[in-house]
């Protein structure tokens, strides 16, 4: 993923193997196309199946499509790829091929990875994914949207089509970006669907070992943010620290805390990066990330004043449907439908207000 230094398999493996506190693991077949299945597999080995909860996820075709340089490979449901009477083999394949190489029978949830607009709209996509259930490849079934921000109506729109089918969303929800993804928390409760929050540590910002002037390696996704977010994300950090110091926590399990307080999320998945010079390696933050306490700490005004002092509303263009975006429509990016303006209102979202680019 080009995040940070690279690290010796053996040792990524160990970190992923569950326990000592963590036993959910989780993989998507486009990583590494299919590596990350096998390097897991390798992880697992010798784990009773029944002491670990497996995530896995699919939805980009590397065994067709072709690869489009950093953007990665086109989604199953691209026209060019085939058409919907398709969609349902094809994630049978993938699912039965991805537990193939992770060595296990079946997955505990399955997540959509990165739909496009068909993948979130589509009854061909979600009746193939019932199936695998139905099949008894996975026990529960989830939307994973991204890779980036936004995604946000999208989302509720497929709440609202396919909750009866849907378990778990993920989404990108750390103190440092509440928005966009807070907005869909109320959508999930409703339709009963749980939340992973993802990029729980903000680029690793809350793992206290990026400072400013971190050098990032010339691929590090995290070199194309923009200039000063290092520093700018210190300064509200440090302004969240006393409220960590207060119930001894560090700040990445600060970040945690504050997203299990929300009511739908029910998981934390930061990314666990080496950075240069390997100040925190990878097995101490695994181990910070395994002593989160259990038991929510924060107050509710406290929750709201690291939301306060967190606020990134409008800081940037967000995927998916936007009321910012003109033109045909793209794999990740697509205007805002009327359809979509409904939904917005009858969520009490303001397109113009609640999902644009302050800066645009």
């Amino acid at each position: 993923m080009r995040f940070g230094v690279a690290i010796d398999e053996d040792r990524l493996a160990a970190v992923m193997r569950p326990g000592d506190g963590i036993d959910t693991v989780m993989t998507a077949d486009a990583y590494g196309a299919g590596a990350a299945d096998a390097l897991l597999g390798r992880a697992l080995a010798g784990v009773p199946r029944a002491d670990y909860c497996l995530v896995g996820a699919v939805g980009h075709d590397f065994y067709e499509g072709e690869r489009a340089g950093a953007k990665g490979f086109p989604r199953f449901t691209d026209p060019r790829l085939r058409g919907g009477s398709e969609y349902a083999s094809y994630l049978r394949m993938a699912a039965e091929r991805s537990l193939e190489r992770i060595g296990v029978d079946a997955f505990d949830l399955l997540l959509l990875h990165n739909p496009d607009r068909t993948g979130y709209t589509s009854p061909e996509v979600w009746e193939g994914m019932a199936a695998l259930r139905a099949a008894g490849l996975t026990r529960l079934l989830g939307v994973a949207p991204g890779p980036a921000n936004g995604f946000t109506l999208d989302v509720i729109d497929c709440l609202e089509r396919f909750g009866d089918v849907i378990d778990w969303a993920m989404v990108i929800l750390n103190p440092l970006e509440p928005w966009p993804g807070e907005l869909l928390l109320p959508a999930a409760a409703k339709y009963g669907v749980d939340v992973i929050a993802r990029v729980v540590d903000y680029g690793g910002l809350f793992w206290d070992d990026v400072l400013p002037g971190h050098a990032f390696a010339e691929h590090d996704h995290r070199a194309f943010r923009p200039d000063g977010w290092v520093a700018a994300g210190r300064d509200r950090l440090e302004r969240m620290r006393p409220i960590a110091e207060r119930h001894g926590l560090t700040p990445l399990q600060l970040a945690c805390q504050w997203d299990l307080a929300h009511d739908a999320v029910r998981c934390t998945a930061p990314t666990l990066i080496e950075e240069p010079g390997a100040a925190k390696p990878i097995e101490a933050k695994r181990a910070e990330l395994a002593a989160v306490p259990s038991e929510l700490v924060l107050t509710d005004g406290e929750v709201e004043e690291i939301r306060a002092i967190g606020d990134n509303t409008g800081c940037m263009a967000l995927k998916g449907a936007s009321p910012q975006f003109e033109g045909e429509p793209q794999p990740d990016r697509w205007p805002l439908s009327t359809g979509l303006r409904d939904l917005a209102a009858r969520w009490a979202i303001e397109p113009e207000r609640d999902l644009s680019h302050a800066g645009a």
